[in-house]
């Protein structure tokens, strides 16, 4: 009786603090506190020592959203955002699949396999022993994309995710997603997307300035958006100009910044937030 009374309130305890970890994600929504909140939701639901968060949309660079990386974060900008996304497994499964779910190492197998070099560098450089993956609907063409990972600790054996906890988040599955509809409504956007402290504020550093010695305001304002994955019709709609006129800045754009593609500008602009990153004083 001893025993069962005290599950009862480590339940009770824990359903105490979930329920107040959704009443704070709901608060936030559309404001730069909603990452910060829905990881710690998350942390309520399952067990990890770290969090990336990326805007997916097919064919598309993903759009940094939110980390809480305690080390190595260089290569997530450096190596991940620039180009190793393409050989991510849990992106490939989506491009095929286009489902919601929890994912770990079980479902990517095929995947994995194909692309060993990514697996063993991924976890050797980052020290991540499992990984879970979430995959949250916004749109057609638009997704919310969750990694979970647990660190490595040669002190015990190798810590995985378990069925219980994937069962766990699976159960939260819908409301996850509502959370995030709501909240990523409208395209999105790198600035404003964490308030994770020392990173916030060399994006938004890093979003203001970029181009800024070579481009007219309109022209870095365009880059701007560009960088943060919107299309020509979506910076139209959103600059309230012409789809001519954007075409007409991104041309402009290319030429001044020394680029041919969009790929080539992103990597530009990665490299900017890298340097900005590095300086001694961000203030």
């Amino acid at each position: 009786m001893v025993n069962d009374n005290v599950m009862h309130r480590n339940v009770a305890a824990s359903s105490s603090e979930l329920s107040k970890a959704l009443a704070n994600a709901i608060r936030a929504l559309r404001t730069t506190h909603f990452t910060s909140a829905f990881t710690k939701l998350l942390s309520r639901l399952v067990a990890f020592d770290c969090a990336v968060i990326v805007g997916y949309r097919p064919g598309k660079h993903p759009i940094y959203l939110f980390d809480s990386l305690h080390q190595q974060r260089e290569l997530l900008f450096q190596r991940y955002l620039m180009d190793a996304y393409q050989d991510d497994p849990f992106l490939l499964l989506l491009a095929q699949q286009q489902e919601e779910g929890i994912f770990t190492s079980k479902n990517i197998r095929s995947f994995r396999d194909k692309n060993a070099d990514y697996q063993q560098d991924f976890y050797q450089q980052t020290g991540w022993q499992d990984e879970l993956c979430i995959t949250l609907r916004l749109s057609e063409a638009r997704w919310v994309v969750v990694y979970l990972g647990k660190l490595e600790d040669r002190a015990v054996p190798p810590v995985r995710f378990t069925d219980p906890e994937r069962h766990q988040v699976t159960c939260y599955l819908s409301v996850l997603s509502a959370l995030c509809q709501q909240h990523w409504n409208t395209p999105f956007h790198l600035a404003s997307a964490t308030v994770n402290s020392d990173i916030a504020a060399t994006l938004r550093q890093s979003v203001g300035s970029f181009g800024k010695a070579l481009l007219t305001p309109r022209e870095q304002q365009v880059a701007a958006l560009m960088v943060q994955g919107l299309d020509s019709q979506e910076i139209a709609e959103y600059l309230a100009i012409g789809h001519g006129t954007v075409k007409n800045h991104r041309k402009r754009i290319y030429a001044q910044l020394g680029v041919a593609s969009l790929s080539e500008l992103f990597s530009l602009f990665l490299n900017h937030i890298v340097a900005a990153s590095a300086r001694p004083d961000r203030r």
